[in-house]
């Protein structure tokens, strides 16, 4: 009876805990739920796999790896097709307003990017950004390349976006700084989860930087450790 008993009760234990693994996974929250801006985001929003990229348009490290995907962009989509993947970008002024230089095209870029997403248009602004910022100064100079970016004003970012057919409303949003609080917002939430820039989320991976001198090999190689996890 004894023995009878004693194995009841290892049954009901074991049922129990396959009852709170359950229960844990029912109640884990879905991708929508979890998004920050659907407009910065690329892939099923109910996809399988959930990788996150936290960034600032002028983090020299985070721009070198969002070159290699912009580089391969018809094989970074096919990626997340092929593996079931949704792709977001967190983008704030994160070096503006916790970096050790604070600076200000930091705030100006973030904006820039919001102010085109206002109007639909944030991956042809933002990626454009990327190739245009890459070239223009971290390519040849690094991070040293912050140095002369300080002289930029928010022309710069406005002319970009008229590149990509965004107009007056545009600019005005941009010089009004209109989306400054919800930057602001996102910046605060970025701090309370990453120490610095760049910083991501793969599934439950989240690789240490990236170089530079880094390829869309390594950003694949990042990807791949990501769906392991």
């Amino acid at each position: 009876m004894k023995r009878a008993a004693s194995i009841i009760g290892v049954i009901t234990v074991i049922i129990v805990l396959f009852a709170a693994i359950i229960a844990s996974m029912n109640n884990k929250p879905s991708n929508s739920e979890r998004i920050w801006d659907s407009a910065m985001t690329i892939g099923n929003p109910e996809a399988k796999n959930y990788f996150v990229v936290y960034s600032d348009l002028v983090c020299p490290y985070c721009i070198a790896f969002e070159n290699a995907i912009v580089e391969h962009e018809e094989e970074f989509q096919q990626y997340l097709e092929d593996n079931d993947v949704l792709f977001e970008v967190r983008v704030s002024d994160f070096l503006y307003e916790y970096g050790e230089t604070n600076p200000v095209n930091s705030k100006y870029s973030a904006i820039a990017s919001y102010c085109a997403r206002n109007e639909g248009k944030f991956w042809d602004y933002y990626n454009l950004a990327i190739t245009t910022v890459w070239n223009d100064y971290f390519k040849a100079s690094g991070k040293a390349a912050l140095s002369s970016m300080a002289k930029l004003d928010k022309k710069y970012w406005i002319n970009l976006g008229k590149k990509v057919g965004l107009g007056e409303e545009f600019a005005s949003c941009v010089e009004n700084d209109e989306p400054l609080a919800e930057i602001e917002a996102n910046a605060a939430k970025t701090a309370k989860l990453v120490s610095g820039l760049p910083a991501f989320k793969l599934n439950s991976y989240s690789p240490p930087g990236f170089s530079l001198e880094g390829t869309w090999e390594d950003v694949k190689a990042y990807f791949d450790y990501g769906l392991q996890s």
